[in-house]
């Protein structure tokens, strides 16, 4: 769908489906997988693939020529790199999100790569329908993390807990503790309504106010703040 209304970032996802489609960037180095998911993906009714690129620097120049909402970033590319490529994407175009689509999950990569800035980290096991559904969570601002990246990533911290999380706030209800606590043990957003007998868009609700109370960057953020907190 188009719309002739000035480009403006749409508060949520149900926005940007009723306003337009998501316009997308496939990175990736390898021919053989970069131009098959592209054509894939441009198959999908509300998704938009603009470019597809071989290394980080044809994803700058194709943003800077295109503003998009996603790049679905492969990490390992010649000349310039996915981490590097998705940090000066965070740095010029903050608009832009990044979901991380790689054959890495070791400890270094995912959190090189959510240090850069990404929102969504998948290992190519991923399949059409995950790599679509953190598409969409990204350009709505939310994170999506591959299972086993988000049990490498709760290993991690739970090794390395961070030396200067700050407390809770105070005025954290009891329901947003709760659905905190869930996300802490790697619980996705559909696990996290089944666990509490609520409706998935209530979770996202409890997500949202949460992450604003706590200044929560992102998900891999929260699980960070879970663990210094007690609460995983």
């Amino acid at each position: 769908m188009t719309t002739n209304e000035p480009a403006q970032e749409p508060r949520n996802l149900q926005d940007r489906l009723t306003e337009r489609s998501l316009k997308v960037i496939v990175a990736d180095d390898q021919a053989t997988v970069r131009e098959p998911l592209a054509a894939v993906l441009d198959m999908t009714e509300d998704i938009d693939v603009v470019a597809a690129a071989a290394d980080g620097t044809e994803v700058l120049a194709a943003v800077a020529a295109t503003p998009v909402d996603v790049v679905l970033m492969d990490l390992r590319m010649p000349v310039m790199d996915g981490t590097e490529a998705t940090r000066r994407l965070s740095e010029d175009h903050p608009g832009t999100a990044v979901v991380v689509l790689t054959t890495f999950a070791d400890d270094d990569s995912i959190l090189a790569a959510l240090s850069a800035g990404a929102r969504g980290y998948l290992t190519k096991n991923a399949g059409r329908k995950d790599i679509v559904r953190a598409i969409r969570a990204a350009a709505a601002g939310q994170s999506v993390l591959d299972h086993e990246v988000q049990n490498r990533l709760l290993d991690t911290v739970r090794t390395r807990p961070p030396a200067d999380a700050q407390p809770l706030p105070s005025d954290l209800t009891r329901r947003e503790r709760e659905v905190l606590t869930l996300i802490g043990q790697g619980l996705p957003n559909q696990a996290i309504a089944e666990k509490l007998f609520i409706s998935e868009a209530t979770v996202k609700t409890h997500i949202n106010n949460l992450f604003a109370k706590a200044g929560i960057r992102d998900r891999a953020d929260a699980v960070r703040r879970a663990i210094a907190a007690g609460l995983a």
